[in-house]
């Protein structure tokens, strides 16, 4: 049968056996009536006042944003929060619409127009966060595990702070949205140095779909809460992109409600675990770079088997990622020898986090990777078995498991939540 899996962003259509489970997120459909929803929402929140009640008598506005890496409806959602702002006193110039890189690039131009739409980067403030920047830093202080908090202080000095996100599974969180946008999308280098380090990363809790006992999740919940947030709006959204909820208010239980919608919709269970697994990036922009991609096959790590192979197709538009992200892979070449360098008690790289994520991949299962994008003279420097079509990686892998393998092909990748039973 014919599967089409998210890849760039026109899709990559495939031929598997018939007996694959295909392993899709519940079907659900957009919510009509968007922008009335939305501002009923901003009236009726979770756990807060409305959003016009928080901002009356606010001298200046933060509005946090997720990057280009995350395909938030900004032009859709923004509008009629910015409207509150602006109706409520708030003057134009004095709102900052502030992108959460994180480490990642700024996104600048034309991608500002692909982020929020034409009438917001023509008409609003963008700045993007720069993490390795002291001076645009603020330090509140440590975390109770010793992580110094070095946080944006355009938005630590905001007289009201809002915190856009996408709810959806992730490899380190357990879930993104809430917290996260704040933690690690506005936080310093030597923030990120300690929550996203080898001893709190290799915790199991820190996985998808986890959030009791998470290490990560309790280290940036504290991170938020300590700079605070005074309004949080985020979005479930469906395999089209389409929204399907509306989280705002309170940063915790906005976030948690929302927590328990993507479990329900995104969540599936397989009765045991795979031989093989064909799966994605979930398309642009997530599948932008191999770092990225990175997230596609840790989502799937839960319902392969010890020694089972995965497969994934990821356009890598970007190339690898970072130049410390590709220094790094360049510079071992293999799990082993990079687990020794990762175990050194002085050594730091910016994104090694990354390659310790795909090591957890690599030390349970092969990796067949299909991607346009990964350079010809880098192909055999990646760790993973770069493939020129994902049917050839399929032959070569049902060659070396059997005619009876247990197939499941996960066509939205990350955004798919799955789990065995019994399992996490």
């Amino acid at each position: 049968m014919k599967v089409k899996l998210d890849y760039g962003r026109d899709g990559l259509e495939i031929e598997v056996p018939d007996s694959a489970a295909v392993l899709q997120m519940a079907p659900s459909e957009g919510l009509d009536r968007i922008e009335e929803r939305i501002e009923r929402a901003l009236v009726h929140p979770i756990g807060t006042p409305s959003l016009r009640r928080l901002a009356r008598g606010r001298q200046n506005a933060c509005v946090v944003i997720a990057d280009i890496t995350r395909p938030v409806p900004n032009a859709v959602i923004l509008p009629p929060l910015l409207r509150v702002l602006e109706e409520e006193g708030i003057a134009r110039e004095d709102i900052t619409l502030l992108v959460g890189t994180g480490l990642h690039r700024p996104n600048e131009g034309e991608e500002l127009v692909q982020l929020v739409g034409a009438d917001i980067a023509r008409n609003y403030r963008i700045v993007n966060h720069t993490a390795r920047r002291r001076e645009t830093l603020a330090y509140l202080g440590q975390t109770s595990g010793d992580a110094p908090i070095w946080i944006a202080a355009l938005y630590a000095e905001a007289d009201l702070k809002i915190a856009t996100s996408l709810i959806e599974p992730h490899l380190m969180a357990g879930y993104s949205g809430g917290r996260k946008a704040i933690c690690p999308g506005l936080m310093g280098l030597e923030t990120m140095r300690v929550l996203h380090g080898p001893e709190l990363l290799s915790h199991p809790r820190a996985c998808e779909g986890s959030i009791e006992g998470n290490p990560f999740h309790r280290q940036a919940l504290e991170v938020a809460q300590r700079v605070g947030v005074d309004f949080t709006f985020n979005v479930a959204m469906n395999d089209q992109r389409q929204i399907t909820g509306l989280f705002c208010g309170d940063l915790e239980k906005a976030h948690a409600e929302g927590v328990r919608f993507v479990e329900q919709q995104n969540g599936v269970l397989v009765d045991e675990p795979v031989d093989i697994a064909i799966t994605s990036s979930a398309g642009w922009p997530l599948d932008l770079t191999f770092y990225q991609a990175v997230k596609g096959l840790t989502a799937v790590l839960p319902i392969v088997k010890e020694g089972g192979t995965i497969l994934i197709a990821a356009r890598c538009a970007e190339g690898l990622g970072s130049p410390e992200f590709a220094q790094m892979l360049f510079g071992a070449s293999t799990v082993a020898e990079f687990a020794v360098r990762l175990a050194e008690p002085d050594f730091f790289a910016i994104d090694q986090w990354q390659l310790q994520e795909l090591c957890k991949v690599l030390d349970k299962a092969e990796v067949m990777f299909y991607s346009e994008g990964i350079a010809p003279q880098y192909r055999d420097k990646v760790w993973v078995e770069v493939i020129p079509s994902v049917e050839h990686g399929l032959a070569a892998a049902l060659a070396r498991h059997g005619a009876g393998s247990r197939l499941a092909v996960v066509p939205q990748g990350p955004y798919v939540l799955t789990q065995t039973k019994g399992g996490h």
